[in-house]
């Protein structure tokens, strides 16, 4: 039974077609790639328990975010380690334990949930699932670019182009589980018609004699409901949002993907070369650094080269990693309330599904540019081009605020979904990058060791994003409380002002709260909540245009003599 899965197993009979193995690696990558919607998740988990809004005991988004964090750290230390050992054992064992990693991650996470353990979802999801995605991410990368030493750029765009499309497919299977399994808490009344009171902060209903929570949901709240209800008095602890069931549900198919991809795969015999091809002119080769040489893997990280490409990579994964974290949330929160007719939570779900498919456009329409361009210029490109676009978008988002119309939101769209072409392509030009600097030889191990840069970025990115937004928030809230009435105040909420800290840890004050006693005229600061992360963004991507722009071919004494 275990020679099924022994490397000699998989390789390729003479005249087999090369263009029947991308359809293994993307299959594998459109399932680990839904990490990508991972923000659909978001507005589930921070209302566990108050379902229609989130109550006292619920997760914060910082909280979950960072299950996210934690996965992609996982997936750069995984794929460190699959780099080397897919050299030996080849793709098929890889990928089949890629897939029993990330489909039990899943499962183990939607056990957390169901049990509201947060450690059991950081466990599960977080660690073993992260595993399963830097295993799937590695196996299919160096297998196409040894079918295609012709088409480097292309072969790693069309490995790695199901990865940025997970979520394309991953978004709305989320959105459509999480209503399936939806169900709404049990309803009180209108406000006025309950008898509520504040305790530490929380809000409570008498019930048969028995103070219960509750939660709150105002008429700012509505378009944050997972599903729509009336305004007033929900019960907490009743009904569910879903997600629990939802990860169940999604261990179970990605598995299944994953295992029958994991066998379709299949490699070329030593020394296999297109029919007809040869390897580029010395001229060529020397215009875009095309290395004829190899550099084995332990070698490469004694390269400059090698540290110079983990910064490009760093760098601009953590300029777009941070923002696909939060994107649904970050949507809702610049355009719901300036443009609440349009932007609610399905087009913000939306919006996570175009992320996914101009992901998955830029891995393969770059990559493929690259082959012509040089993957430095391209680089170039990305980053000149990149800078200019975030520093755009707080100037977007502060007009957005002032003068509510489409047209802002058309040019943050399309900024945004630009900016993530590039991301895609980043990741899909890397690899083509590496072979040509190192040879194809050992690209698969030197490509696993640099995603550890991704590992960095995983914390990075969404820490400075989340990190920024709690501090812009917490500025907001403050001086949103100084611009209402006291007495106002505390006959909503129960408590007086000077309580703000303790009713804003209890999530009893929100924006959405505040703002609906806020002075006429007050501008809603939701807008500008990313604004600091967003010029944090455009310096990062400039510090990684000078590491690209110092990389030069790798000196002959690095290379293998046979």
């Amino acid at each position: 039974m275990a020679d099924i899965f022994l490397k000699e197993r998989i390789i390729a009979p003479s005249g087999f077609n090369r263009w029947k193995v991308p359809l293994a690696s993307v299959a594998i990558h459109l399932c680990i790639g839904s990490v990508y919607a991972w923000s659909i998740f978001n507005p589930a988990l921070v209302k566990v328990q108050g379902v229609v809004v989130s109550a006292a005991g619920d997760w914060t988004l910082k909280q979950v975010v960072w299950v996210f964090t934690v996965a992609i750290v996982f997936l750069g230390l995984a794929a460190a380690f699959a780099g080397k050992w897919l050299e030996k054992v080849g793709p098929r064992v890889v990928g089949t334990v890629a897939a029993i990693c990330w489909g039990g991650g899943f499962m183990l996470g939607g056990a957390g949930i169901q049990l509201h353990q947060l450690w059991l979802l950081y466990l599960g999801y977080g660690v073993l699932g992260g595993c399963g995605l830097g295993l799937g991410y590695v196996s299919p990368v160096s297998t196409l670019i040894r079918w295609f030493p012709d088409r480097r750029g292309m072969a790693a765009g069309m490995a790695i182009m199901g990865f940025g499309g997970g979520a394309m497919i991953g978004a709305p299977l989320k959105e459509y589980l999480i209503r399936l399994f939806y169900s709404s808490p049990d309803f009180l009344g209108r406000v006025e018609e309950v008898s509520l009171v504040t305790e530490g902060g929380k809000r409570f209903a008498s019930l048969a004699g028995e103070l219960r929570e509750v939660v709150v949901v105002g008429a700012n709240d509505v378009s944050q409901m997972l599903m729509p209800g009336p305004e007033g008095v929900y019960l907490v602890g009743t009904g569910t949002t879903g997600v629990a069931a939802t990860f169940l549900a999604l261990g179970a198919i990605y598995f299944a993907v994953m295992l029958l991809a994991a066998f379709s795969y299949r490699i070329p015999a030593p020394g296999w070369k297109p029919e007809g091809w040869r390897p580029p002119e010395e001229r060529d080769a020397a215009r875009k650094m095309i290395s004829r040489n190899d550099v084995g893997i332990d070698q490469a990280l004694k390269t400059p080269q090698f540290y110079l490409l983990w910064i490009v990579l760093c760098f601009n994964v953590t300029a777009g990693i941070g923002v696909l974290g939060v994107a649904k949330t970050m949507m809702t929160e610049i355009f719901g309330t300036t443009l609440p007719g349009i932007v609610d939570g399905t087009f913000a779900a939306t919006y996570v599904l175009m992320i996914s498919v101009f992901n998955m456009g830029g891995r393969f329409f770059w990559a493929s540019v690259s082959d012509y361009l040089g993957r430095k210029t391209t680089y170039t490109i990305f980053f000149v081009l990149g800078t200019l676009l975030y520093l755009s978008i707080p100037y977007t988002a502060r007009q957005a605020a002032v003068s509510p119309a489409a047209l802002w939101l058309v040019f943050f769209y399309g900024a945004t979904l630009l900016i993530f072409t590039m991301y895609g392509g980043g990741f899909a030009t890397i690899p083509a990058y590496l072979a040509d600097l190192f040879g194809a030889r050992f690209v698969g191990g030197i490509h696993g060791r640099l995603l550890t840069a991704w590992s960095t970025a995983g914390v990075l990115g969404p820490l400075a994003i989340t990190s920024l937004r709690e501090t812009a928030l917490d500025r907001a809230l403050e001086n949103l409380a100084r611009s209402v009435d006291p007495a106002a105040f505390a006959a909503k909420f129960g408590a007086p002002l000077e309580q703000l800290d303790e009713l804003v840890a209890q999530k009893t004050v929100t924006i959405a709260k505040l703002m609906e006693m806020a002075p006429p005229g007050t501008l809603d600061p939701s807008s500008t909540l990313y604004n600091s992360t967003m010029f944090l963004m455009a310096g990062l991507l400039v510090v990684a245009l000078l590491a690209n722009a110092w990389v030069r071919p790798v000196d002959a004494r690095h290379h293998l003599k046979e």
